[in-house]
């Protein structure tokens, strides 16, 4: 009877022993498939959300794009504005009408004339000094997101310099009104040339 007993004991803990094994092994694979899923499930979420994050800048970027676009358009729109940048430009054309007019007299009276190619250079050196001076007035001012100098065409200068050739050459000689209608005559068309290049 003893021996049944151990012999029962025995086998109820050699059966509740695999019954202890099957159920650890059980808890190990849940507890791994329950580590697995939470991994996978935070990889899921972590994707969702850098791909919102990227939607959303580009969303942020698209609509800052729209705000300069909108902006742009507005400014133009604006009578008020086209009205202070041609007086403002209006003034500097002026002001260069005036230093090209002392340019042809200084030239006339303080350089050996007759070296044409001398004098050709030098015109030209001063011309675009001006050229450069003005444009560099212009940099704070800005039309439709640009600077108004990006609007100023460098080929200016040898239109103004073919006129001022001219008139230091002219066949009747020195004529300061004369000089200053030509010179008035070919910013007045640079006028005209920056003023559509603006509205472009």
């Amino acid at each position: 009877m003893e021996h049944g007993g151990v012999i029962e004991v025995a086998k109820g803990i050699s059966d509740y022993g695999v019954m202890i094994v099957i159920c650890a092994a059980f808890i190990v694979l849940s507890l791994g498939m329950w580590i697995a899923i939470f991994k996978w499930f935070k990889s899921l979420i972590n994707q969702i959300v850098k791909r919102s994050n990227k939607d959303m800048q580009d969303i942020l970027s698209e609509i800052k794009k729209q705000n300069e676009m909108l902006c742009d358009v507005s400014e133009g729109l604006r009578t008020e504005t086209q009205l202070r940048l041609k007086n403002l430009t209006g003034i500097a054309f002026d002001l260069s009408v005036e230093q090209v007019c002392r340019l042809i007299k200084r030239v006339r009276e303080e350089n050996h004339i007759a070296d044409r190619e001398a004098t050709r250079r030098k015109i030209r050196k001063q011309l675009h000094i001006i050229h450069d001076d003005r444009n560099s007035r212009f940099d704070p001012f800005t039309y439709r997101g640009k600077c108004i100098s990006t609007f100023c065409n460098p080929e200016w200068i040898e239109q103004v310099a073919i006129v001022v050739e001219s008139e230091i050459y002219h066949e009747q000689g020195a004529n300061n009104k004369r000089a200053y209608t030509n010179v008035k005559m070919a910013y007045d068309d640079i006028k005209l040339d920056f003023y559509h290049r603006m509205s472009q």
